[in-house]
């Protein structure tokens, strides 16, 4: 009983339930106010008419997948008020203004930092013509480097890169970043947070940003002052406030470690103890990653101090950490490396062209790890025409799913992908995290995107895209021992799905583009 009360005295007074209750109460003083509107519709009606329709001519003319204009326009059609000012309130994104600006001008900042080599353009220009147009597509247009000094590590599971990761954190000398979406306490992270503690007190810096959402549901608010008392510098990015805002929609999904410039870390990892299967939360937990070693560091340590410059007055002293770099060993060259990032302030959707990119060069096979799957026509296009012209492709999602209407979104896909040919697999022990292309042994991603709007368009994301590289062979080793622990699907498992998941699923896929 005493522990009873203590938690709900906890849960009470505590900063999640007041912001909680902050936003409810807005959202009702939004629908007073739609109500109070309604009251004198007749006066309105005929102008909130005009509004609607001068909206939905806009929204399509606007340069954007039909399925986010079809999700706006049902709204507006169905509910004229209400579903007007929602989106001009959505669509000005007043609290998104000040993020992007800062962003570009960090990207400003920094953009004569990132270059291609000439040896590396040498040796690009001796690849197939396929590569070669999309490594210029990702200097030129997404702003991404190549590198050919490079080498690659994987992971097939989040146990294996956190052992990995202890042992360089170890051997830091000079400075430690971390980024994460999700930060937890538990085995893992105090784990991470001890050697922290230890490397600041020999002289190295080590800084830490991690989502806002985490202090809703992992750590304190005030968690970045404790971590600052021992000496490490730490934030939150876009905290989550007690007011309803469109700029907290645009999450920090990435992860990234670097250590001392010339080791970094990305993939699915985030640092909680259910990614390490430490406790189990959805069975068996299935995540990747990948380590980075060479000259393609470079870009991830830009794409960490951008974020977290996103915050800071004042300019960056960015060539303090990317001059002086000590390897182990003598670089050597083992294919291409390309880090990318995916940000919602500019325009351009790298996450999504580096995975079309994989899927339209494909000539024998692509497969693909994901843990969510609700994705626009044009993609899903791509896949089919890719299976209808002879590549296999293969897909792994989970079986035991964290979000269930998710999962129920991503199942109305099925009859679509397995009637263009389209193997499908869901991952029996558990659920999968992994964000993995590979194809043909000869191309892989690893990152943070999932296929997904929220990491196409929402979130910032980030990746290592690998090309001729010997990890891509390890790569599909996983994905290939991955498959034996799956189930395939077939229509007939589909027809077993029960009624209500489905209509679920094809109710929330119409509004699939604003969840």
């Amino acid at each position: 009983m005493k522990r009873f009360i203590y938690y709900a005295f906890k849960i009470i007074f505590s900063r999640t339930l007041l912001v909680f209750l902050m936003v409810i109460l807005q959202v009702l003083v939004l629908f007073a106010g739609f109500e109070w509107l309604g009251n004198y519709m007749t006066y309105i009606w005929e102008g909130m008419s005009l509004l609607g329709a001068f909206l939905i001519i806009y929204i399509i003319n606007r340069d954007e997948p039909a399925e986010f204009k079809l999700s706006w326009i049902i709204p507006i059609c169905i509910f004229p008020v209400f579903g007007a000012l929602v989106y001009i309130y959505v669509i000005s994104n007043a609290g998104g203004i000040g993020l992007k600006t800062k962003m570009r001008t960090r990207i400003r900042e920094t953009e004569k930092l990132l270059y291609t080599s000439e040896e590396t353009k040498e040796a690009i220009s001796k690849c197939p013509a396929s590569f070669r147009g999309f490594a210029h597509y990702m200097e030129n247009s997404a702003g991404y480097p190549i590198y050919h000094n490079s080498t690659a590590s994987y992971y097939a599971l989040g146990e294996d890169k956190f052992a990995d990761l202890l042992l360089e954190l170890k051997k830091a000398k000079r400075f430690i970043f971390f980024e994460y979406f999700i930060v937890g306490r538990g085995v893992m992270w105090d784990t991470i947070l001890d050697i922290l503690k230890e490397k600041v007190k020999e002289g190295v810096e080590v800084r830490v940003m991690y989502d806002g959402m985490c202090s809703i549901l992992k750590l304190p608010y005030k968690y970045p002052e404790e971590l600052g008392t021992y000496g490490i510098k730490a934030k939150m990015f876009a905290p989550i406030m007690p007011f309803l805002s469109t700029n907290q929609n645009n999450r920090d999904h990435r992860k990234i470690v670097v250590i001392d410039g010339n080791v970094a870390f990305t993939g699915g990892v985030n640092l909680s103890d259910e990614y390490i299967n430490e406790i189990e939360m959805y069975g068996h937990w299935k995540d990747v990653a990948v380590k980075i070693t060479g000259d393609s560091v470079r870009s991830f340590t830009v794409m960490f101090l951008q974020m977290w410059n996103v915050s800071e007055k004042g300019s960056e002293d960015y060539e303090k950490y990317l001059s002086d770099i000590e390897y182990e060993q003598p670089l050597y060259h083992d294919g291409f490396v390309i880090p990318y990032g995916e940000t919602p302030t500019m325009k351009e959707e790298v996450a999504k062209t580096v995975y079309e990119s994989i899927i339209n060069s494909a000539t024998e096979y692509v497969h693909i790890m994901t843990p969510y799957f609700i994705i626009e026509r044009e993609f899903l296009d791509s896949m089919r025409y890719a299976a209808e012209r002879g590549v296999e492709v293969s897909m792994i999602l989970p079986h035991i799913p964290d979000k269930k209407i998710v999962f129920y979104i991503a199942r109305t896909f099925y009859p679509e992908l397995l009637a263009a040919g389209i193997h499908v697999y869901e991952y029996t022990p558990g659920f999968i995290h992994a964000k993995v292309f590979v194809s043909d042994n000869t191309r892989a991603t690893v990152g943070t995107v999932n296929l997904d709007y929220r990491s196409f368009y929402h979130h910032f994301e980030c990746g290592a895209y690998l090309y001729d590289n010997k990890v891509v062979g390890k790569i599909e080793e996983d994905f290939q021992n991955t498959i034996l622990k799956c189930q395939e699907i077939t229509i007939e498992d589909y027809k077993k799905i029960p009624l209500y998941q489905k209509m679920a699923g094809r109710v929330f896929r119409l509004f699939a583009p604003l969840m």
